[in-house]
């Protein structure tokens, strides 16, 4: 991508989409279109439409998307699939119609079948069903990716597709009831230690492996794609190292200096055994990641202390600060 190319950050406002940004600038790109949801709705099909007429896009890194974890996925699956390919849909076509030049997808590690050989090779997409906790999103995401190979294929238009595993890092969302692992543990540790919790309680049984990666290093891989991948082919992206989800917690509650219990709730789903990326196909085209977990973990709990932390409560008169409640 030129460095005067008027580039489109779908999402900008998000994780990935966010760290996009921050690494555009760093490379000196300063034609950057980006738009709020406020500003623009890509669900809706005419204003989408309308604002590629009329920005004159060259390329777009696709990063908007509806997203959350096992318990948003379960509560809400009709919108997460509704809005997904609403968003994809309207932004692959009107890129398309508009004569951009390259536009990249991202998928998701947990859009691959829930048994499938480990480590987890581009071509087992398709080969089983998906994970039923995230079924409808992955099956929207599934669409997006099978969209950009099929206008590749009849119309010539060069869409990659990019497939990251757990992402994490500044700019997250750390709700504890709709977050991803990484964000959710942050936020939980942290209020308990607020609070002198005596025990946090996490989700399933701890033995699911899963495979991270620093949101920074992800953005990294994106530029780099849109510079040196062409092809039809889904790519995936990550770190090629996996962790026991509760090797993870014990870490995040270091990081987070949470001296409390640990316990588990096995009543509550697992998901994915494990889910661990083969990235040998990105790793040929030269790009390496630089950030490790710990040190992600430690720089994603930095930027929540100062952007997303809640504040500190005042004892009310007479109380004990940091008294556990029965």
């Amino acid at each position: 991508m030129e460095r005067n190319s008027r580039i489109f950050v779908a999402g900008h406002r998000g994780l990935v989409g966010s760290a996009i940004v921050r690494r555009l600038v760093e490379d000196g790109h300063s034609d950057l279109v980006l738009r709020g949801r406020d500003e623009l709705d890509l669900t809706d099909q005419a204003a989408v439409r309308a604002f590629f007429d009329r920005e004159k896009i060259d390329y777009v890194l696709l990063a908007a998307a509806k997203v959350g974890g096992i318990l948003a996925n379960e509560r809400f699956g009709g919108d997460f699939i509704r809005d997904n390919l609403l968003i994809q849909t309207n932004v692959i076509d009107a890129a398309w119609r508009a004569g951009v030049k390259k536009l990249l997808f991202l998928g998701s590690s947990c859009l691959y079948p829930k048994f499938a050989e480990q480590p987890l090779k581009e071509e087992a997409l398709l080969t089983g069903p998906p994970e039923p906790s995230n079924k409808p999103y992955a099956i929207a995401k599934i669409a997006g990716i099978t969209l950009c190979q099929a206008y590749r294929r009849q119309y010539g238009f060069n869409a990659i597709c990019a497939m990251p595993a757990n992402l994490y890092g500044p700019g997250d969302h750390f709700d504890p009831e709709g977050s991803h692992a990484v964000p959710g543990m942050i936020r939980r540790f942290h209020d308990a230690k607020m609070e002198g919790a005596p025990s946090v309680t996490l989700w399933g049984t701890g033995t699911p492996r899963r495979e991270f990666l620093y949101v920074d290093d992800m953005a990294d891989a994106c530029l780099h794609l849109m510079d040196h991948y062409d092809g039809e082919d889904i790519i995936n992206v990550g770190s090629g190292e996996d962790v026991p989800i509760g090797d993870l917690a014990r870490t995040i509650r270091g990081v987070v200096g949470y001296e409390g219990a640990l316990t588990q709730d096995l009543s509550k789903p697992d998901g994915h055994p494990r889910k661990l990326m083969d990235v040998s196909r990105l790793l040929a085209t030269g790009w390496r990641p630089k950030v490790g977990l710990e040190e992600g973990l430690t720089r994603t709990y930095a930027w929540f202390l100062e952007n997303a932390a809640p504040p500190v409560p005042r004892p009310a008169p007479g109380s004990v600060a940091g008294e556990a409640a029965e």
